[in-house]
């Protein structure tokens, strides 16, 4: 057993095998099972939760990293049986993130030790992930904003409640509703083709500082600032770490 090299959890753990049905074109898994003629079929292998009680106390474990556990293809049994793993393992944090949002509902209430996200590659993306979890009961809701592809600057959102009037927040305001945690970065392997721009990343920090949200910022946006430079200063924090906080 093995730590992973995300930096913002200490284990990855993939009880489902199979190249991942969502086919995202940045997807590294996907280039992994065609390089290495690995079996595509998806499948359960429950011996790999073994490792669970191998893990250090207050771990966090993030499941699926080289698949959609929320894939429509995937067996709910599968899942039943992941949660019960993650109940049992109550020393660990366990993080889950998905590209299928709206079937998180099936799921909730997530055991407490679990953290649940959303991916979202533009600022739309983002808007829909924040709504599907604005319904979802579980610890920590986070967006992983990565890879960040595009993003068209959202000054004021207008949200519409059923037994509420039409109500208009600033961006910082309508996350903070809702949100517990940013991740943001970008696609790897690192390009100037993909590079986002420095004024999307800080107009997301800046709308998590309002909401007083914690932002991980991981490495591969590091050549995109500087120390130095007021432009950058979002990116550290008071004592000139890199941010790279945790909820």
């Amino acid at each position: 057993m093995q730590k992973t090299k995300i930096e913002w959890c200490d284990y990855t753990i993939n009880p489902v095998k199979g190249k991942c049905p969502m086919a995202c074109s940045y997807c590294y898994a996907r280039r992994m099972y065609d390089r290495f003629k690995w079996n595509p079929e998806i499948r359960y292998e429950p011996e790999v939760m073994l490792d669970l009680a191998k893990m250090l106390d207050g771990s966090k474990v993030f499941w699926g990293s080289t698949i959609e556990l929320f894939h429509d293809s995937i067996s709910p049994q599968f899942l039943k049986q992941i949660f019960l793993a993650c109940k049992i393992q109550n020393n660990l944090t366990h993080i889950f993130l998905t590209k299928q949002p709206q079937n998180l509902i099936k799921w909730s209430p997530f055991p407490e030790n679990c953290w649940v996200g959303v991916t979202a590659t533009n600022e739309m993306e983002f808007i829909t992930a924040i709504e599907c979890l604005k319904d979802i009961t579980a610890t920590v809701h986070f967006v992983s904003i990565e890879p960040l592809l595009k993003w068209n600057s959202i000054p004021s959102i207008i949200v519409e409640r059923l037994f509420e009037p039409r109500t208009r927040y600033t961006l910082g305001e309508y996350i903070g509703k809702y949100i517990n945690w940013f991740i943001i970065g970008q696609q790897t392997p690192v390009s100037k083709k993909t590079e986002p721009k420095i004024e999307w990343i800080r107009e997301i920090v800046e709308a998590a500082d309002t909401a007083g949200i914690p932002v991980f910022l991981k490495d591969n946006l590091l050549e995109l600032v500087n120390y130095e430079s007021p432009k950058t200063a979002f990116a550290f924090n008071k004592d000139g770490y890199y941010r790279q906080e945790f909820p």
